[in-house]
């Protein structure tokens, strides 16, 4: 299975909530509401998800996993780290 880039998820996400912010200033304007689906089309695709909530949710979670993963065991010794 591929997995996406945590950095592209990472930015995605960060645009997505850039563009619903948008939404909350005008959401009568049609461009900000295209530009929030196109993002929210997108992360949806990225994370295998059918609805920008599932998007989101999976989104984060897949964050906290590539954060855990780039973080070095300080301060523990080799035999215990897990």
């Amino acid at each position: 299975m591929l997995l996406p880039h945590c950095h592209v998820v990472h930015e995605l996400l960060s645009l997505l909530r850039s563009r619903e912010r948008r939404v909350a200033r005008a959401p009568l304007d049609s461009g900000a509401l295209q530009a929030r689906d196109d993002a929210a089309y997108t992360l949806c695709v990225l994370m295998g998800e059918r609805s920008m909530a599932a998007a989101v949710e999976a989104a984060e979670r897949y964050l906290v996993r590539c954060r855990r993963a780039m973080l070095p065991a300080v301060g523990v010794a080799p035999d215990r780290a897990r």
